[in-house]
């Protein structure tokens, strides 16, 4: 590979729809195309989705096929079931290393039998605002000493099996308060307190022998005005040079407003998929949309034409090129199997915070408070009531919006007991005056998200609203 464009096409990771490959990207992928990243909207099952990377690989051998698995409440692969594992907010707090390589094994297995090369987890973030509208559960902690093992015990696990981990968001999303889906958010923080703070995650990752790490669009200002998916002080100075990385950088999805409100408004994703190989990304993310033949090209002639007028070195795009190509090495070899839920479930009891005596009385109500997932997440089942409603007979359950006080108070009067589950309900006022409403209930409280404030009465924290940290819930309580 000497052509330009050949190099241009091998950076790219596209997002697309169905759960069948078009022929567009067949065909593109034969030609060179990087690879592909797999969402939801991409998956049926194990077996569909081994049928489809085995579909791919049959243009290429080297086809990278990433997917977002962090388990928890972000999962592709249980995305009409819910996740098989608690996610890393529930592995830090049942604060056992051991088990959360174990967890991250079974995830790698799982995903090597399925096909796919790159896992982009976990999170290196840390969870530090409380209005952080993005990350909260998805971190394994607010405490950088205590969530840098996991991170490592979590890249161990999963390239257990050939899968290359990412531990994402470089330079660290928890404490920004805006969602970089939609915004451009400003990390409040100095190098100085990057370095003692965010930076520690990274680290451990990068000693632990992570093979990816995926750049945020965040902005600290000491490095630059753009945010470090185009910054050069981030990713080459620090990331490389300072933290010593020498894998491969993927991009967070380049159409994501924080980037392409900013960067993209008016020549396209072109303009930021050059500014983001310049600063030293290699793979580029561009997967959260469905694209389509015509917008890679656009992108592809755009990188072609900055190593023809010098904007881009010819040498920094073949580096890439190769970088993103050694994702594309085939996991170790793995039969597909029934998912097994044993382990997941072990986790997540192991991850129960218990506070007062949460007893039943007699078959309950529950109320199951529904609020907006993150965008990261998107919709998949999500509730207790389904599972109590098994496991207790003559429960009774609702679904209800924070505006529906009223009637729950009305039948609240009918149970002996009455559960009421939230999803962190700190970050919506809503449901902080629902909680109010039901001031002369009482009842029980089953936080699934960061468990923010503690308020009266009996309370079981889960720190996940994966399949298996709800269902955790529900035995402790049946």
């Amino acid at each position: 590979m000497s052509d330009p464009r050949d190099w241009a096409e091998a950076v790219l990771l596209p997002g697309f729809a169905g759960t069948t490959a078009p022929d567009w990207l067949r065909r593109r992928l034969g030609e060179g195309l990087g690879g592909v990243i797999l969402f939801g909207r991409n998956v049926v099952d194990d077996e569909q989705v081994a049928a489809l990377t085995s579909a791919l690989r049959a243009e290429r051998d080297d086809v990278v096929v990433g997917i977002d698995e962090e388990g928890g409440d972000v999962t592709r692969l249980d995305v009409n079931t819910g996740s098989f594992v608690p996610g890393s907010l529930a592995l830090g707090a049942a604060d056992d290393p051991e088990l959360t390589t174990a967890v991250a094994a079974a995830l790698g297995e799982r995903l090597a039998a399925c096909g796919v090369t790159v896992n982009l987890a976990p999170c290196a973030d840390l969870t530090l605002a409380a209005e952080d509208p993005i990350i909260g559960v998805r971190a394994f902690g607010s405490d950088p000493a205590k969530a840098s093992p996991h991170v490592a015990a979590f890249v161990t696990g999963l390239q257990k099996y050939g899968v290359a981990a990412c531990a994402k968001h470089f330079p660290g999303h928890g404490a920004a308060t805006e969602d970089s889906h939609v915004a451009l958010p400003v990390l409040p923080r100095t190098p100085q307190e990057l370095r003692e703070i965010e930076l520690v995650p990274f680290a451990a990752a990068i000693s632990a022998g992570v093979r990816s790490i995926m750049s945020g669009h965040l902005v600290v200002r000491a490095w630059g005005e753009e945010p470090a998916t185009l910054n050069r002080v981030a990713l080459t100075d620090v990331l490389r040079g300072e933290l010593g990385f020498d894998g491969a950088v993927i991009t967070d999805a380049l159409e994501m407003g924080a980037v392409s409100g900013s960067y993209g408004r008016h020549d396209g994703l072109g303009n930021a998929a050059v500014r983001a190989l310049a600063a030293g990304a290699d793979a580029l993310c561009i997967g959260g949309a469905a694209f389509e033949a015509d917008t890679l090209d656009a992108i592809t002639s755009a990188i072609v034409a900055a190593v023809s007028d010098g904007t881009l070195s010819a040498e920094r795009l073949a580096d890439a090129a190769a970088r993103t190509a050694a994702l594309g090495t085939s996991p170790t070899p793995a039969e597909l199997q029934p998912v097994d839920y044993a382990l997941g479930i072990s986790a997540a009891r192991a991850a129960l915070r218990i506070q007062g005596s949460p007893r039943l009385a007699g078959a309950p109500l529950v109320v199951d408070v529904s609020t907006d997932p993150t965008i990261a997440a998107g919709p998949m089942p999500w509730g207790l009531g389904p599972h109590l409603t098994e496991l207790v007979p003559g429960t009774s359950a609702l679904t209800v919006s924070p505006a529906d006080a009223a009637s729950v108070r009305a039948r609240a009067r009918e149970f002996a007991s009455v559960v009421v589950v939230t999803r962190e309900a700190h970050r919506h006022p809503a449901v902080l005056a629902f909680l109010a409403e039901l001031s002369d209930v009482d009842y029980i409280r089953v936080e699934t998200g960061v468990p923010g404030p503690s308020g009266p009465g009996p309370r079981i924290d889960t720190f996940s609203g994966s399949y298996v940290s709800l269902r955790a819930a529900a035995e402790y309580l049946a």
